[in-house]
């Protein structure tokens, strides 16, 4: 399996149901050595932070054209601690609700990531935000680029929520 480092971030102005935006960013070298990099980034009209970390996820890990073991890299501890923690797992079990018994929020996105992670071996690393993490800060420049942009899609919840 290729290895692959995935660096991800997302932004929304007016949090909740303002313009936001995720940027991501895949990496990998190849057998020469030789660096490979690719970046993502798009913007949505009303939508949230929450969201646009996920869809930052998602979107690299749905660019992988084959299995991967995959180091995601997010500021996002919604992200990183559903996996490390075994929130998915729970919610999961529990049918999508969560462990104050209320319906998990995303789980729309939620399903399309476990989906996007399926071929691949995929771990969860948390970093901090603003820190001076250099891919971790361009991604935070991606993501505001993209939720400051002019092409700004809707984002639309699957089955609602």
């Amino acid at each position: 399996m290729t290895d692959v480092k995935l660096f991800s971030d997302g932004a929304a102005k007016g949090n909740p149901d303002g313009p936001g935006g995720y940027g991501t960013i895949l990496q990998f070298t190849d057998a020469s050595g030789v660096l490979h990099e690719r970046e993502y980034s798009q913007g949505y009209k009303k939508t949230t932070n929450n969201r646009m970390e996920l869809l930052g996820v998602i979107t690299g890990l749905e660019a992988l054209t084959r299995p991967c073991h995959v180091e995601v890299f997010t500021d996002s501890k919604y992200v990183s601690d559903a996996f490390n923690q075994h929130w998915v797992e729970s919610w999961l079990r529990k049918n999508w609700i969560n462990s104050q018994k209320k319906p998990v929020k995303n789980p729309d996105l939620w399903k399309r990531l476990l989906k996007a992670m399926e071929p691949h071996n995929v771990h969860y690393n948390w970093i901090k935000g603003h820190a001076g993490h250099e891919l971790n800060e361009r991604c935070d420049k991606l993501a505001t680029n993209a939720a400051e942009g002019a092409d700004l899609l809707d984002d639309v919840p699957v089955g609602g929520v």
